[in-house]
């Protein structure tokens, strides 16, 4: 087992930790093997957590962990749908490493809840929606970043209650990801013109088409 104040995280989970920032309430919907929290419990980024999965059995993991450390005083693990499974509002909300629907859902069925939390999500897929919905939730994005482990990129965004009004680039692209434009986007938009050009492979889709030109327009920006 690492020391007390060494639970290592990967560059995913670094890059959401780091948007999430300090709090007193933390919450981890869908906490899988629970590092995240337990990670933000010992380096005092947060004072207590809250983590939810959705059956007894998947909390095995993050029970475990924050037995062998110490941590159980700390923390309450929660068996439920979402936010619904919250004990209490959270300062600040991580919904990782589902898809965008799913993610779009949670923060719909749970808006009361996480109405004044930071979220911070990590979409595998479908960011364009999330944003979308997140805009007709009544949340507006604060923050996004593109985070880098070998191979792969994962989009992370931070958004709070409050009203947006997207453009289709910002759906589409992330409207802080186009007006940073960090370095990570152009490769970013590469892949996700390697995807459309994919889908686009034998059909005619204009849907499609508008989004490639959405991307390709990030492209030329960055050269």
């Amino acid at each position: 087992m690492s020391p007390r104040n060494a639970i290592s995280l990967d560059p995913r989970l670094s890059a959401i930790r780091d948007m999430a920032g300090s709090c007193g309430n933390f919450a981890d919907i869908g906490c899988d093997h629970g590092r995240l929290g337990a990670h933000m419990l010992l380096a005092g980024l947060c004072r207590r957590a809250q983590l939810t999965e959705v059956s007894d059995l998947s909390l095995g993991k993050a029970r475990e962990l924050f037995g062998a450390l110490g941590l159980e005083g700390r923390a309450r693990f929660l068996v439920g749908d979402g936010a619904g499974a919250l004990e209490e509002p959270p300062d600040v909300a991580v919904i990782a490493g589902m898809g965008g629907r799913t993610i779009a859902g949670i923060v719909e069925r749970g808006r009361e809840t996480l109405a004044r939390a930071r979220l911070v999500m990590q979409p595998n897929v479908a960011a364009p929606e999330l944003r979308m919905r997140l805009q007709r939730a009544g949340f507006k994005i604060v923050d996004e970043m593109i985070a880098r482990d070998g191979r792969r990129l994962y989009v992370v965004i931070a958004a709070v209650a409050g009203r947006m009004e997207l453009a289709p680039a910002e759906i589409e692209v992330g409207p802080v990801l186009l007006q940073r434009r960090p370095g990570a986007l152009a490769d970013y938009a590469a892949f996700r013109i390697r995807v459309l050009k994919k889908a686009l492979s034998g059909v005619e889709d204009a849907e499609l088409r508008r989004k490639m030109g959405i991307w390709e327009a990030v492209c030329g920006g960055h050269r």
